[in-house]
């Protein structure tokens, strides 16, 4: 029974600059989880500065700040990735933001990013010898990923022990549904997308 698990809870990091609808599949994925999955979810959003701006303009609340956390308390890391002009990689490479990945990865614990949020990952320190992805459509970002000690792959999506990798803003939905499947199971995965239309013809 759902009631008898323990919850499992997720930090949704966000650097200034973050592009929202790489966020809204980590929150919506979990979400639905939470409301009809059957294992309890929590997420808590959380960033640098108290109003953060989204890459195409608009302003968000984060829950709490950084320094304000207890990361013990939490089971994932989901980081959405963001434009370089709207400032993503100010906070994205800062050494508050990289250690909190430092933390997760130092704990096996896992760790979904989204697109040019892998970049991050590079930046400290943890993708070094380890097959890994970015944006795909800018080998200026594949030759960084590479120079910071990734192995750079030819997919959308790159899983590795616990750290998840992708391309784009297009793979962040089943980015999600990978980190449910890790956090609760595949079935429960599997259940919560056909209930969120992800399976074409099935009801």
């Amino acid at each position: 029974m759902k009631q008898d698990k323990k919850m499992k809870k997720a930090l949704l990091l966000l650097a200034n600059g973050f592009e929202a609808y790489e966020a809204s599949a980590f929150t919506d994925v979990l979400g639905w989880a939470d409301t009809f999955g059957d294992h309890p979810l929590g997420m808590v959003t959380a960033g640098l500065h108290q109003v953060l701006s989204c890459t195409f303009g608009f302003r968000v609340m984060p829950d709490m700040l950084v320094r304000e956390l207890d990361l013990d308390t939490f089971d994932a890391l989901a980081i959405p990735g963001g434009f370089g002009t709207a400032g993503f990689y100010e906070d994205a490479y800062s050494e508050e933001f990289l250690n909190v990945i430092r933390f997760f990865d130092q704990r096996k614990k896992p760790i979904a990013s989204v697109c040019v949020a892998s970049l991050s990952l590079g930046k400290s320190g943890i993708l070094k010898g380890r097959p890994a992805v970015t944006y795909h459509l800018e080998e200026r970002k594949k030759e960084q990923l590479a120079r910071m000690g990734a192995c750079v792959q030819d997919e959308m999506i790159v899983r590795d022990k616990n750290v998840i990798t992708s391309t784009s803003p297009g793979t962040a939905v089943e980015v999600a549904f990978v980190l449910l499947a890790t956090l609760t199971s595949q079935k429960n995965a599997d259940h919560v997308k056909r209930l969120m239309g992800f399976y074409a013809g099935q009801t």
